[in-house]
């Protein structure tokens, strides 16, 4: 178990984040079981554009337990002008999620410089999502990962890996790797 100074504060965002650079596909490698994902067997991806109104489009899509495919679009919007690094994720019908302002709920901690890998969490460090432009990461990245994960005060061991095509088929706790 991983010691979580300052837990309470809520996690700090990268510096930096540069909008246009993160736009794009993500693959999910890695999160925290969420009653929302449990559907997913594989192949979860998180597509974000710009939207007509300035916002970021929001498009979930992943392969269920039965072959099917599941998608749910939504709006982000950025609540940190300074980093630019946290933002309010809205998903229509979705309780607590339904409207397109509100409080943060998606902060980016980790980030490669080069934008290949992200960690992704909330305020209250509930919710973690590993995203990589690839469907895999080598054994140095995971390494940063899991540093960048500790650094914001939560455990990799709560993480379970995401199976991907060409990348793990597993699922384990990514403190395993």
């Amino acid at each position: 178990m991983v010691a979580l100074g300052g837990a309470h504060a809520t996690p700090a965002p990268v510096p930096s984040l540069d909008l246009n650079r993160y736009l794009g596909t993500w693959n999910q490698l890695a999160a925290v079981p969420q009653y929302f994902n449990l559907v997913c067997a594989r192949d979860t991806k998180a597509e974000y554009a710009l939207d007509a109104q300035g916002n970021v489009s929001v498009r979930n899509t992943c392969t269920t337990w039965t072959n099917a495919h599941n998608e749910i679009n939504g709006t982000a919007t950025v609540n940190d002008r300074m980093t630019g690094a946290q933002l309010h994720v809205s998903f229509p019908g979705v309780p607590t999620q339904d409207r397109i302002d509100g409080p943060t709920n998606y902060i980016v901690t980790a980030l490669d410089p080069d934008y290949s890998w992200a960690v992704v969490t909330d305020p209250g460090r509930t919710s973690g999502f590993v995203l990589s432009r690839a469907p895999r990461l080598d054994e140095a990245a995971w390494s940063r990962v899991r540093a960048g994960i500790v650094a914001a005060g939560q455990d990799p061991c709560l993480y379970l890996t995401s199976p991907v095509t060409g990348g793990m088929d597993g699922i384990v706790p990514l403190c395993t790797l």
